[in-house]
């Protein structure tokens, strides 16, 4: 990938994992108050993915105001490096979540998506994408093709994070998503993803179609019922860690980070059904830990090694 901005080495920096997709500000609006901190599901996997000790990029879209200064800081504290293009005139996206008292949320967009078109100079290991990102026009076309470009050369992981108030026509949407899976190896969704995309199937099904398309591995995370974690030759339920839950924000993200980790750590087993289960547990493990707190605040790799314990279901 391209140079980082603000790096005071004279070489290119090597990642291993580079992120692309939104950046934006998390207003949460809840009984306790309002409180705004930095989000943007693609942000928070590079985030999450920095806390774990992972070299990480972040190709996203900043504006020239406050917000973009407080994201930038936040990515910066967890060692994640903007890419060229990632700041643009104008203002920062938002996200408006309103918590109902079970610490579900509900969205609000204030968001307008756009990259220039910049050829990767060198790859990492993993290119990961997703949400808005890979929806939203007209930057969704230049992240599926940098996506193009580089599937042969490096893995491919994506959460398309289905945000419906955000996408067109249901076909316009699914379209897009089935379009973009073929370039990818790893495909993680939460259940009412995949139900919004295939509200006719059941998700072991809908887990088979999307294995058709082209993908490696596909993960659909079910909240307290676990993930279902699928490749052509194993299906396996991975059950969820139990915790107290604040709120449920970034706990998806959460999982999504630890599962990259996982990807990059794994040995010669490649996907077999041991290494499904050892990745599955650590990305549960992740989610747990960040429902346990307010906002999106993934686990470092310390608290990700430490034992946790065991005691109200967990929602990733």
């Amino acid at each position: 990938m391209p140079t980082v901005e603000h790096s005071d080495e004279q070489r290119t920096p090597r990642f291993d994992v580079v992120v692309v997709g939104e950046a934006l500000v998390d207003i949460v609006v809840s009984p306790r108050g309002t409180v705004q901190h930095p989000g943007g599901s693609p942000a928070n996997v590079a985030y999450g993915l920095g806390r774990l000790g992972v070299a990480t990029g972040l190709l996203t879209s900043l504006g020239e105001d406050q917000h973009a200064a407080s994201i930038e800081k936040h990515l910066h504290s967890a060692g994640v490096r903007l890419l060229p293009g990632s700041q643009v005139p104008g203002g920062t996206a938002t996200a408006t979540a309103i918590l109902a008292s079970d610490g579900s949320a509900q969205y609000d967009f204030d968001i307008r998506w756009d990259l220039p078109r910049i050829p990767p100079a060198t790859l990492p290991k993993i290119l990961h994408t997703g949400s808005i990102a890979t929806f939203l026009a007209p930057g969704a076309a230049v992240v599926r093709e940098l996506i193009e470009q580089s599937h042969q050369r490096c893995v491919v992981t994506y959460d398309p994070n289905i945000r419906p108030a955000l996408l067109g026509s249901h076909f316009e949407a699914q379209t897009i998503f089935e379009e973009l899976v073929p370039f990818t190896e790893v495909v993680k969704l939460s259940d009412e993803d995949a139900r919004w995309l295939y509200p006719r199937l059941t998700l072991e099904d809908i887990a088979e179609r999307i294995l058709g398309l082209g993908p490696a591995l596909v993960a659909v995370t079910r909240g307290a019922e676990g993930a279902l974690l699928a490749t052509r030759d194993a299906r396996i339920t991975v059950p969820s860690v139990t915790s107290a839950v604040v709120d449920t924000i970034g706990a998806g993200d959460s999982y999504m980070s630890a599962l990259i980790y996982g990807l990059l750590m794994r040995g010669a087993d490649g996907l077999a059904p041991s290494v499904l289960e050892s990745l599955g547990r650590m990305a549960a493990k992740a989610a747990a830990i960040t429902v346990r707190r307010a906002g999106a605040q993934p686990p470092t790799l310390e608290e990700l090694q430490r034992h946790l314990p065991e005691h109200q279901p967990v929602a990733p």
